[in-house]
């Protein structure tokens, strides 16, 4: 997928795939309440930022979310987070969401740790 810097549109460097980044510069006023409420929604409790990156990359994983698990797996890797680490939430997902998306959420994790190995095809 072709991605863009948000800087061309929203105000931070957040990344963003082509069309979100395309909206975001269209609606620069819904873009930051956006990213408001997500600051908001950080900080209204107890959870430092390691655990809420975890529990956002587990999320995006839960969810079937591509993209969003290599966004915050790429985000969990610039905040120093392990490849062990990120790769243990996607294994933790295997009693609650099932082999196949444990796995799955897996491959799109090592996407971003470990390029090199590229994607596990279903049939190998």
């Amino acid at each position: 997928m072709e991605r863009r810097d948000a800087a061309a549109g929203p105000s931070d460097k957040t990344e963003l795939p082509t069309a979100a980044s395309l909206v975001a510069a269209e609606l620069p006023e819904l873009w930051r309440a956006f990213q408001h409420l997500g600051e908001e929604a950080g900080n209204a409790g107890p959870l430092d930022t390691r655990s809420r990156r975890l529990v956002h990359l587990a999320f995006a994983i839960g969810v079937g979310s591509e993209g969003a698990t290599h966004s915050q797996s790429r985000r969990a890797v610039a905040e120093g987070l392990s490849a062990e680490e990120l790769e243990h939430v996607a294994l933790l997902g295997v009693t609650t969401l099932g082999w196949p998306q444990a796995v799955r959420g897996l491959t799109w994790v090592r996407d971003i740790t470990k390029p090199s190995r590229g994607t596990v095809k279903a049939n190998e």
